[in-house]
Order: structure tokens, then sequence, then C-alpha cells
């Protein structure tokens, strides 16, 4: 395919190449070159491509341009009738493609809007009864504004099914089948994928009519742009190592994966502890507080952005220079899709990953899928130098408890140190009473002078 045509070449509308041309689109990327004339000429794609290659642009441009004979300046919701969809696994994602469309369609009269869970419903639904041509969502939460009627899906002309590998992941399969049997049959159907495992073969039979295929990159590859690293570290230095990292000079802005949304939210305090400019970002947390998370990473206002894999798929961060997998994943296509987030668009980035003891059966996983073995190094950790003290302490010196107490948990009874005295002597282990011929010790009083 030929690198130097221009986005004109590929017989795009002039409002929507002016849209491109101010937001500095250039050059198509490959799987743009490829996928738009395909796209344009109606028929239904099977697209793959390693992330951060603009597969967003690869269906959303031609979609734009055979949606422009329809676009309309009228109020009317009729005349709004939604007729494409894209159908997005995750929140995030969402967002960023309903964006990009707005960005293209800036020039047209074409409306997009985006839908999604985490939210009120009932804010969502007065913009859908406005009328829009594209919508955007996410399976769960198109089912509950088709269940509330907001929504009609009866002049879909174009479906989108993007990241479809995750969908299936996270299992969509079923919401997925439902949406589509509300279609019309007669549709164009697009699948984009960073991944082609044999069940989205397996989905593409089912759902796609005689499909193109292409495939700009080796199927699981990595970015040849990424510089991948791996530190052999137990599980329970990693902090102090990821600490080091974070001080190097070229971690301005690091994006931190981890399996869980525990470690998530500990890891992020720890770093602030420590005083780095850190938040988390994971299935716990409002819509709310997750967009704001992201947006302050994005602008530079925190420097380190702690991860859940709901984060792995479709963040678009501008020249991220460093992912770092504090914890690997135990899917090896999820690591291809983390550090995907580094290396976009040409750049250059790095690839870090800690490596447990325990992990190291995932890391051979995940060489076998990328055919590449990352280059290994065992972490230097600095142990906390030990004070010697003077002299020996016993516990009661060193903890500062009673001697009672440091007898009792020591297992060794004060009682057991009196002499021996003869049977009769004593009948019980409080004192013995004095004798009733010694004399009474005095007892001190305060005398108190009455005035006269």
């Amino acid at each position: 395919m030929n690198t130097t045509i221009s986005f004109a070449d590929l017989s795009l509308a002039p409002e929507i190449l002016k849209a491109l041309g101010e937001s500095g689109y250039i050059t198509p990327t490959p799987v743009q070159a490829q996928a738009i004339p395909i796209v344009l000429a109606n028929n239904d794609l099977m697209a793959g491509a390693q992330t951060g290659t603009g597969k967003t642009a690869a269906f959303a441009l031609p979609m734009l341009q055979k949606l422009l004979p329809h676009a309309s300046s009228s109020t009317s919701p009729a005349r709004h009738p939604v007729r494409a969809l894209i159908l997005v696994p995750t929140r995030e994602l969402a967002i960023q493609v309903e964006e990009s469309v707005r960005t293209y369609a800036l020039y047209t009269k074409l409306r997009s809007l985006v839908v999604f869970g985490g939210v009120d419903i009932r804010t969502q639904t007065p913009h859908l009864k406005t009328g829009v041509e594209i919508l955007v969502a996410t399976p769960g939460r198109l089912l509950d504004h088709i269940e509330q009627k907001s929504v009609l899906l009866n002049q879909v002309q174009m479906l989108v099914l993007d990241e479809a590998d995750r969908m299936l992941d996270m299992g969509f399969m079923p919401a997925l089948k439902r949406i589509l049997a509300l279609l019309p049959k007669q549709r164009q159907t697009l699948m984009f994928s960073a991944t082609f495992s044999n069940e989205i073969k397996k989905l593409s039979e089912e759902f796609l009519t005689s499909p193109a295929l292409i495939e700009v990159a080796r199927s699981n590859a990595t970015a040849e742009n990424v510089t991948q690293k791996v530190y052999l570290v137990e599980q329970a230095d990693k902090h102090v190592v990821l600490a080091g990292l974070l001080r190097g000079s070229d971690a301005t802005q690091a994006l931190v994966f981890t399996k869980t949304k525990l470690t998530a939210s500990r890891l992020a305090k720890q770093l602030q502890r420590d005083g780095v400019a850190a938040d988390a970002i994971h299935g716990d947390k409002t819509q709310l507080e997750r967009i704001q998370a992201l947006d302050a990473f994005k602008q530079g206002r925190v420097a380190v952005l702690i991860a859940t894999d709901v984060a792995a798929r479709g963040l678009d961060i501008d020249q991220l220079p460093m992912v770092i997998n504090y914890e690997i994943p135990s899917a090896a296509e999820d690591y291809v899709h983390r550090i995907g987030r580094t290396g976009r668009a040409g750049a250059s980035g790095k690839a870090i990953s800690l490596v447990s003891p325990e992990e190291e059966k995932y890391l051979k996983e995940i060489e076998k899928l990328i055919k590449h073995e990352i280059e290994k190094e065992h972490a230097v950790v600095a142990q906390p130098a030990v004070k010697a003290s003077a002299r020996p302490r016993n516990e009661y010196h060193e903890r500062k408890v009673s001697p009672a107490v440091a007898a009792k948990k020591s297992g060794h009874d004060p009682w057991f140190d009196r002499p021996y005295e003869p049977s009769g002597s004593v009948t019980s282990i409080n004192p013995p009473a004095q004798p009733a011929n010694k004399p009474k010790t005095g007892v001190a009083a305060l005398l108190v002078r009455r005035p006269s």
C-alpha cells in the first residue's frame, strides 16, 4: 500500500477533510488506507490491527461519508433516526470513540451521542429522543434504553463492533445477539479488533456477510517501537522497585497496571504517601471519578495512573512514554493491549513488567503469544540498614511492658521463684495475715485546723 496517499485521495467530502486538517491529520495510517475504500464500497469488513494504529478513524470516516446524504438541520427527531450503531466494551472507549466521531463530523449536520452504564439513564434519554444519526454504546446500557423504548434501531444501516475480542472476553455475547436481532437484515457490518482468536472468527461467520479481511500487522504482535523489559522481583519488593522506576528521568508519566481493584487503590495511596502525584482508575470508581482521573492524567496534573484492565482498551493518551505492569495479566492477550497504550502513532515507548516467581508461568505464555523473548533482569532491592544495639535487650526493656506481663508472655511464673516453705505455713497464694501481737504501724494523717 502506498503510504504517500492523502485523505483527499480516499474520496472523502470537503467537510470531513476540513475537520481532519484542523485536527492535524495529514496522511492515513495503513489500516485507514486499506479499510476506508472497502467500507465506501459497501462491503462487510473484518479488520485486525495492533492498538494505536487509528482503527477509529478507519470506520468513522467512511461512515460519515456514507451518511452525509441524510444530514439535516431539521429539529424534528424523525429526521434524525439512528442510522449507524457503534458497540464498544467499555465506558472509556465509548466516550473516546464518540469524541472522535464528533471531531470528524464538525462541519456536517450529522449528530452523534454516547450512552453507557454507571450514570443515571434519565440523563441520556432526553438526548436520545431529540434524534441522532450515530449512536455509540456499551451493550448493557443500550439494552436498557431498548427496554425503556427510548431508542429504535429499525433504520440502522451500519453496525460497528469495536474491540470485538474484548466484548467476548467480558461476556457480552448474549447481549450482542439480542441487539443484532433487532437490527435490519440488510445492513453493513464492520468488525474491528486488535487480536483474532478462533472465537472471533466464529463470530464473524455468524454476524458478517462475505467480509473482506485486512490485517495490517501480524496477529497478536506488539509494536516494534515499544522497548519491553522484565524485572524479576519478589512480590513483597515490587513497591520499592516501582518507586525507583518512577524516580527515573524517563518516567515523566506512567500508566501502571494491576490485576485487582484493591491493589490499584492501595498502590495509588502508597505512592501518594511517597509524594508521587498518583490516582487510580477501576470498576469501583464512579464514572465521574474515572473521567476526572483520566482527564487529570492526560493534562499532566497526575503523573502516575494506576489502572486495572478496564483501562487497557481504548485509552488514547498522546506521547505516553511508559507503561508498567505492576502485576502481569494471566491472559496473554491482555499484555498486548496494555503495552499498546504507549508507542502510539509511531512514537517510541517503554513497557516494563515486574514479575514475581509466582507469575513466571504467565510470562512464558506472553512470550509464546508474541513470539518474542523479553529482556530480563533481576531487580536489586536495597535493604534498609539495621542499627546495632549496645547490648541485648529483653522483652521487658524492648517493649516497655511490666515485668509481670513480660513473664506471662514468656511462659515464666514468678511464683515459682519463691523460696521453699514448710507445708502448712502458707495455705494460699495470698500474703499471710500479720500476727495479733505485732505492734500496729502508724498511719500518717493530715491535720486541718478549723477556724475559730
